[in-house]
C-alpha cells in the first residue's frame, strides 16, 4: 500500500505573515532613511538617536492600528457579503446552485456531476455558504485573519525592524556610516528570511531589499545635506 506524503501550505490568508513581513521591513526602511537624513543634516549623536526612537514609537503605533483597522474592516465587509449570501441562499436556493453549476461548468467540470454537488449542497446550507463564499468571495469563512494578531504582529515586527540602524548608537559608536551599514545588513537578512518563505532564491530577496533600502536613505540623505548646508 503507497502511503500518501502529506504537505503543509504556508499562511497566504493575510493573516500575521504579511503583517509582520511589512512591519519589519517598514521599520527598517523608515529608520534606516530617517537616520540618513537627519545624520546628513549633520544633527548631534543625541538629536539623531532620539529622532530615531521617536520614529520607532510613532510608526510602531501607527502600523499596528494601521493593520487593526485595516484587517478589522476587510472581515467586517466579508461577514456583510455573507450575510447577504445566506439569506439568497435561503430564499432562492435553486438560483444559488444554478449559480455554481454555471461556475463549475466553466472551468471543465462535466454538467451532471457539477449539478449533482450543487444539489448535495442544497441540503447542507453551512457547507453550500462556504463553497459559495469560497467560489464568489475568494474568502474561507472560518479562516478570516484576526486583526489583533495582525495589529500585534505588525507592531512588534515595525519595532524591531527600526531598532536595527540605532544599535550602534545605542551602543555608544558615533558613526553614521556604521549605522547605515548594519541597517543594510537587517535589510539583506529581513529580505532573505522572506525569500525563503516565498520559495525565492535568498540572495535575490535580500539583494532586492538592500537595494530599495539604499535608494531610500539615499534621497533621504541628499535631503539632509542640502537642508542642513542650507540652514547653517
Amino acid at each position: 500500500m503507497t502511503a500518501v506524503a502529506e504537505h503543509h501550505h504556508a499562511d497566504v490568508s493575510g493573516g500575521w505573515l504579511r503583517a509582520a513581513t511589512f512591519g519589519a521591513m517598514d521599520g527598517l526602511v523608515t529608520n534606516i532613511a530617517l537616520i540618513a537624513g537627519v545624520g546628513g543634516g549633520g544633527v548631534d549623536r543625541g538629536t539623531l538617536v532620539l529622532t530615531g526612537v521617536a520614529g520607532l514609537v510613532a510608526g510602531a503605533i501607527s502600523m499596528g492600528i494601521g493593520e487593526y483597522t485595516s484587517v478589522r474592516t476587510q472581515n467586517e465587509q466579508v461577514a456583510a457579503e455573507l450575510t447577504k449570501e445566506l439569506r439568497e441562499l435561503r430564499l432562492n436556493p435553486e438560483g444559488e446552485a444554478d449559480e455554481l453549476v454555471g461556475m463549475w461548468v466553466a472551468r471543465g467540470l462535466p454538467e451532471p456531476l457539477a449539478r449533482q454537488v450543487a444539489d448535495v449542497l442544497k441540503e447542507h446550507p453551512d457547507q453550500a455558504l462556504r463553497v459559495h463564499a469560497q467560489e464568489e468571495l475568494g474568502v474561507v469563512p472560518d479562516e478570516l485573519p484576526s486583526p489583533w494578531t495582525a495589529a500585534g504582529s505588525s507592531f512588534v515586527c515595525f519595532a524591531v525592524g527600526a531598532l536595527i540602524p540605532l544599535l550602534t548608537y545605542l551602543l555608544g559608536f558615533d558613526s553614521l556610516w556604521l549605522a547605515l551599514a548594519v541597517g543594510g545588513l537587517g535589510l539583506f537578512v529581513a529580505g532573505a528570511v522572506v525569500g525563503r518563505f516565498t520559495a525565492r532564491p535568498w540572495w535575490s530577496g535580500g539583494l532586492r531589499q538592500l537595494v530599495l533600502g539604499a535608494l531610500a536613505a539615499a534621497a533621504t540623505y541628499g535631503i539632509g545635506v542640502l537642508i542642513g548646508v542650507g540652514v547653517s
